[in-house]
């Protein structure tokens, strides 16, 4: 009788280490799982981490919610991987590396090999997060000339087919930076400007040039799975220095052709002339 009471609260005990449904904190982005599914792959690291028989050692937020200090926006594949062993990622999709490198960390060597770089017809790696904008292509365009482009920049020749610089084939367009600050000035000294941190530099214009310019500073996490050929308004850069935007723009030939500022002003405190003045600038380039 004693062993069967002893039987009977151990299994309870065990299954009740972990809830039925759990809350991830992952880089500060949310998931709600099931416990079945972050231990369905044996040997990974989630499996590690939820078949524990006390959650002392796992890292937690302000709200109770397991902490895993990672790529927060990636770990959405890492999640349906879990779930069907499948990988199904977007038609355009240009974090295969760091997706990989995420794959690794989590020990699944499976979908490690899943996103393993593939030489395609062309010679080029699959993975190339800057495909060429299809509504763009021109059909009337000489093959024999865009084969011999391709060969110069494999080989590293700054020379192609039309007597030019590889830079010449790349594609025109726009890019929009905006710049939000602010800062609050007191009557006595205007020396004494007290700034506020810039919150974020926004990015627009279409996808693929964003992305050759600011590569992994760019923070795709408002407007994921944008195809190349569109556009977007909602990216912004995961650094807050405008210099540093402004180098990356220049290194890859674009020229500043347009700026325009607007500003408005408020009083800081109703007791006080302290004024806090908040401004919104837009530069605008261009390659041509």
């Amino acid at each position: 009788m004693a062993l069967a009471d002893h039987a009977s609260c151990a299994k309870p005990s065990d299954d009740m280490v972990f809830p039925e449904i759990i809350e991830l904190n992952v880089g500060g982005q949310v998931y709600i799982t099931r416990h079945n599914t972050l231990i369905s792959i044996p040997g990974s690291l989630l499996w590690e981490m939820f078949t524990q028989k006390n959650t002392r050692s796992l890292a937690r937020d302000s709200k109770g919610r397991f902490f895993v200090d990672r790529d927060g926006f990636l770990f959405r594949y890492i999640l349906d991987y879990m779930r069907d062993q499948q990988l199904v990622l977007p038609e355009h999709f240009p974090e295969r590396g760091r997706l990989q490198r995420e794959a690794e960390y989590f020990k699944l060597p499976e979908l490690v090999k899943s996103l393993a770089p593939k030489l395609s017809k062309q010679n080029s790696i699959g993975d190339d997060p800057c495909q060429s904008d299809p509504e763009e292509l021109s059909p009337s365009m000489d093959t024999a000339r865009n084969l011999a482009a391709a060969s110069a920049i494999l080989a590293g020749s700054s020379i192609t087919a039309g007597g030019g610089t590889a830079q010449d084939i790349r594609r025109s367009g726009f890019i929009t930076i905006g710049y939000r600050g602010s800062y609050t000035l007191g009557r006595d000294s205007q020396t004494d400007a007290k700034f506020r941190r810039v919150a974020r530099i926004m990015v627009c214009g279409k996808t693929s040039l964003a992305k050759e310019v600011f590569g992994e500073t760019l923070n795709e996490s408002r407007d994921p799975d944008r195809p190349p050929e569109r556009y977007t308004s909602r990216y912004y850069l995961k650094f807050t220095f405008l210099e540093q935007a402004f180098d990356k723009l220049a290194d890859s030939g674009f020229h500043m052709v347009a700026c325009n500022s607007t500003g408005t002003c408020a009083f800081a405190h109703e007791q006080t002339d302290d004024k806090i003045w908040t401004s919104y600038t837009e530069y605008v380039f261009y390659r041509e």
